[in-house]
């Protein structure tokens, strides 16, 4: 493939949609950035929240880290890369306190915080969407919610879906 045909396929992508279903601090993360990264790229996009990523959207954040099952989450420490075993998440307190490390190492390495990525969302003219049929089922308002998210459901982010070029599942 030459450089200009691998060009033409990037200009071509003018739209992306990500249905954003969970909201543990590092699966935050990739929607967040992918839809920044696309917006500042001038891709118009559109985020939707459903089930337990529709947390993201409150106010108030209160994000944990899900070491549980996680294989891949080794940590940098001591000059290697250290694994938790998945009975340690099951002690009172572990999870709290990976989360503090993740959060102390990315503040460390400069990573944005989710509550940044979503301002950035915002500013960019990120869309997004959250599904009415959560909201209702966990009994929260858009009150509840940061300032730019509007209501809708599955059809709502199906016109979008059908629209994009790119669609993500996160």
């Amino acid at each position: 493939m030459t450089a200009n045909a691998t060009n033409a396929g990037l200009e071509n992508a003018k739209s992306m949609s990500i249905i954003v279903t969970k909201g543990s601090l590092d699966w935050a993360y990739p929607p967040f950035i992918l839809a920044t990264t696309a917006a500042a790229m001038d891709i118009k996009t559109t985020m939707f929240f459903t089930f337990y990523g529709l947390p993201l959207l409150l106010k108030k954040l209160d994000l944990q880290l899900t070491a549980l099952g996680n294989a891949a989450m080794k940590m940098p420490m001591m000059g290697m890369h250290m694994g938790m075993p998945n009975a340690a998440s099951m002690i009172p307190g572990v999870d709290a306190a990976c989360t503090r490390m993740m959060k102390n190492l990315m503040n460390k390495k400069g990573v944005a915080s989710i509550e940044d990525l979503r301002e950035a969302a915002v500013d960019l003219d990120v869309r997004m969407i959250a599904c009415q049929m959560t909201m209702d089922l966990f009994e929260y308002s858009l009150d509840d919610m940061i300032e730019g998210p509007e209501l809708g459901g599955a059809a709502t982010y199906m016109e979008s879906a059908t629209q994009s070029d790119i669609n993500l599942f996160i």
